[in-house]
């Protein structure tokens, strides 16, 4: 079949015109360009960490972080203004169909590494063990402990959702009894600063002895003790320590969950594999938080002591 000059010529221009006027091309690979994603403001110290790592390691790439509440990272996912965002749970499949028809794509997700809630008191708070049954009745303005409940907010934030969710299962939280801080730093300050509250934060920031910064914050506070889980003796407390985190011996623990809204082997892509690499999992491990894609060895030793050479 032949085809005649004007013919072709009327294909051409109409492929150029589809060409024009359809999606621009990313600009960005996975070791390049430059990107937006939105993080649960709760995992900064250790994203930041990542961040930097990651952009050391590719000088061309540059990712931009907004740290901000769990629920506003979500809309900015579905608003299409950030290509991936950093929070504590999965998306389930009623969401992933939802933003399949709002957005096009099927967004893919996972678990990075875990993380755990910690309570937080003054120094000179007169107590520093609490029950779950203490905390739950905390929570509910219930309790007779004459302490306020700080939070990085009162509304849209993981810690408050975790908090209803995972530790109230379906009771109400008191919102009376709940002080409102506007990041987890000021969490930190307001309970250094108030021996009569008890703070609820991520432990990424405050639990790596290694980071000057969170050191000179724990001078300040103490984390608290909570009921240990399947302990061998019954009793036990314990405090959100790698190892309890690990073992979920410790009863607060979430997730790191990633999830990436990208259809092509973009920058998003590059940093996620990054971050679930040896390098980025060591991160996470040097963080004192349980990385989800590297083994994490545990072994038990003996010490045999001897007498000191004179």
């Amino acid at each position: 079949m032949r085809f005649s000059l004007p013919v072709i010529s009327v294909c051409l221009f109409l492929l150029a015109l589809a060409c024009k006027n359809g999606k621009p091309r990313p600009t960005d690979t996975g070791e390049s360009g430059t990107i937006r994603i939105s993080v649960d403001e709760t995992f900064r110290p250790i994203v930041e960490e990542q961040i930097k790592v990651f952009e050391a390691s590719w000088p061309k790439a540059r990712i931009i972080a907004e740290y901000k509440p769990e629920a506003d990272c979500w809309s900015d996912l579905l608003r299409d203004s950030t290509r991936m965002v950093i929070v504590t749970r999965n998306l389930t499949q009623a969401e992933k169909s939802y933003y399949y028809d709002s957005v096009g794509m099927y967004p893919t997700s996972g678990v990075l590494a875990k993380d755990a809630v910690a309570l937080i008191v003054n120094r000179n708070a007169p107590d520093s063990v609490f029950t779950k049954e203490q905390v739950s009745q905390l929570l509910q303005g219930q309790s007779t402990l004459p302490y306020n409940l700080v939070f990085d907010g009162l509304k849209a934030t993981s810690t408050v959702r975790y908090a209803i969710d995972s530790i109230l299962r379906g009771a109400k939280l008191n919102t009376a009894k709940v002080t409102a801080a506007t990041s987890s730093r000021n969490v930190v300050e307001y309970i250094a600063a108030n021996k009569n509250s008890i703070g609820f934060v991520g432990v990424s920031w405050i639990g790596n002895p290694e980071d000057t910064s969170q050191t000179k914050m724990l001078e300040k506070v103490r984390i608290a003790w909570l009921p240990c889980q399947d302990c061998d003796e019954a009793g036990m407390y314990t405090k959100p320590w790698q190892e309890e985190i690990l073992t979920n011996r410790y009863p607060y623990v979430r997730d790191i969950v990633y999830v990436l809204k990208e259809n092509h082997a973009g920058l998003g892509k590059g940093f996620v594999n990054f971050m679930m690499s040896d390098r980025g999992q060591l991160i996470f491990r040097r963080g004192y938080l349980v990385p989800a894609w590297k083994i994490f060895m545990m072994r038990e030793t003996k010490l045999k002591l001897v007498k000191p050479i004179r």
